[in-house]
């Protein structure tokens, strides 16, 4: 039998209010930021009393970090692991992440916009947001050496960035940055990667028909 809560306006609600809460929190801590919302505005907006809030989340503080764990999985999972791309196709393709689709064409860095926030760099939010950043930054320079850089480091820091530098100006101009940026990004890895490297990168077995074969690209084959 499914357990069921009432809600503020009395109304039965089911297990899926933790969901609730994280969906609110993301809706809201994004239009109108972290500091400028409430729990009470919270449990409103997820329909759930603040007492069933506090028994999924001890306090604002451990909801804001689970907030910003929501972010990653999928979207390093979706550039880096990717097969059917090359080592130099996956680094530009971290590029087109934040191309989601949406109307709103300001996607604030969910991890920079916390860290603007909240002062405390003890604050759990602030802690996984920094631990998030050298991820990322680490697994562009593993991309990189699978590239063939000279300094992998070097340059994953330097895509990494430029990344957050993307973000902030789509968010402050309003405008879409991320394709300039893609671009310098294809000029510093085109730099960071010899070309006997980048050569042997574009003639794997995927790129080498067998004799007679057609050599035309086939359709779903991407070229950056």
């Amino acid at each position: 039998m499914t357990e069921l809560e009432k809600g503020p306006q009395g109304r039965r609600r089911g297990r899926g209010a933790r969901e609730r809460i994280l969906s609110a929190s993301q809706q809201l801590f994004r239009d109108q930021g972290i500091n400028h919302t409430g729990m009470d505005q919270l449990c409103s907006a997820a329909q759930v009393s603040k007492r069933t809030a506090y028994q999924h989340f001890a306090g604002k503080d451990e909801l804001v970090a689970e907030y910003l764990r929501r972010f990653d999985p999928d979207v390093t999972g979706g550039v880096f692991d990717r097969t059917d791309l090359t080592p130099r196709e996956r680094l530009l393709a971290a590029f087109e992440v934040p191309a989601t689709g949406a109307q709103d064409i300001t996607p604030m860095c969910p991890y920079i916009a916390a860290s603007v926030e909240i002062h405390d760099p003890q604050h759990p939010a602030r802690q996984y947001a920094r631990d998030y950043k050298k991820t990322f930054a680490a697994r562009l320079a593993e991309t990189a050496r699978e590239a063939g850089a000279t300094n992998p480091e070097q340059l994953g820091e330097q895509l990494a960035l430029l990344l957050d530098g993307a973000s902030a100006r789509t968010r402050v101009l309003n405008t879409e940055s991320f394709p300039t940026a893609a671009a310098i990004a294809a000029v510093l890895i085109d730099n960071a990667i010899p070309t006997t490297a980048q050569q042997g990168h574009s003639h794997d077995w995927r790129d080498s028909p067998a004799s007679g074969d057609d050599v035309s690209p086939s359709p779903g084959r991407r070229s950056v």
